[in-house]
């Protein structure tokens, strides 16, 4: 038998009523597709529950050390217009980590709005100091080379690929004096302590083999200064980092370099002696090791 048009269209919506159950009626005025389609629930819960994947945190954390690390660099609170020059990040961007910064206490907001490192960094560079002794090996050896009349001395280590940190320093007596400062970061690739990170940055060289234990730079990294630099070992022949003197380059005279280079050799090898290093190198011989000019 075949049926008509409008006889099939029935036979349609009843199997349809069968298997959905009654229709129900559309509000008055409403508008679209009634009933409303109903959301993917499993799908929905998935995207809701889904954690943060691996790549995610990193990014997050990294971005998080840039800005702490931007405002160390800065040396002075910075305003989040600031942070966002400095870091190249969105201000709503800033705004989510700098809350959890703020919360961990790296950073804190003063009360003129501007961002400035918190106590835990503080606590950071303590901790830091115990944990490697750096200032009781460093600073001693540094003030007695203010008391030989060397120029302004300064201990070093390298931070990241291409920068170095300047953790220690101690002015000289001299009436002009350089600009680096504690918490400097300096490039690597310029100037003396520079040059001793990247030699000894893999270790100490074989035994037998003559050691490079000074290396020298002039108007480098600013060309009114000069500077001299020698390594300092830790245990296991570990590099702790560079001990160096630096000045106006006028006062770096052939005399002068000559004279400065031995008590630096003295002072980086009763530095590593002190830090449990092996200094490689005769004991006390530091004026027979080979100097570096570069």
């Amino acid at each position: 038998m075949v049926l008509s048009s409008t006889e099939t269209t029935k036979c349609r919506l009843k199997d349809a009523r069968i298997q959905n159950g009654p229709a129900r009626r559309r509000p008055p005025g409403g508008c679209g597709v009634w009933p409303p389609p109903q959301p993917n629930r499993k799908m929905t819960k998935t995207l809701i529950d889904a954690p943060l994947t691996q790549s995610d945190g990193v990014a997050a954390v990294d971005r998080a050390l840039a800005i702490a690390t931007a405002l160390a660099q800065a040396g002075t609170p910075q305003s989040l217009a600031d942070i966002a020059r400095l870091t190249g990040m969105y201000k709503s961007t800033l705004l989510r980590l700098l809350a959890s910064l703020e919360r961990s206490g790296l950073v804190v907001q003063r009360v003129d709005k501007r961002y400035a490192l918190g106590p835990l960094a503080f606590l950071f560079g303590r901790t830091f100091e115990t944990s490697y002794g750096l200032r009781e090996a460093i600073q001693p050896v540094m003030e007695w080379l203010v008391q030989q009349g060397t120029e302004s001395p300064s201990f070093h280590v390298q931070h990241g690929s291409d920068t170095r940190l300047c953790l220690c320093r101690i002015d000289s007596a001299h009436s002009t004096l350089d600009r680096v400062r504690v918490g400097d970061m300096l490039p690597l690739h310029k100037g003396a302590p520079g040059k001793v990170l990247r030699a000894y940055g893999s270790g100490m060289p074989p035994e037998g083999t003559e050691a490079e234990l000074v290396f020298t730079s002039f108007g480098e990294r600013d060309p009114l200064c000069g500077a001299i630099s020698s390594p300092v070992f830790g245990p296991g022949n570990t590099l702790l980092g560079a001990l160096s003197l630096s000045g106006p380059l006028e006062r770096f005279s052939d005399l002068a370099v000559q004279r400065m280079t031995g008590l630096l050799l003295a002072a980086a090898e009763r530095a590593t002696l002190s830090m449990g290093g092996r200094w490689p190198g005769p004991k006390g011989q530091g004026l027979k090791m080979k100097v570096r000019q570069q």
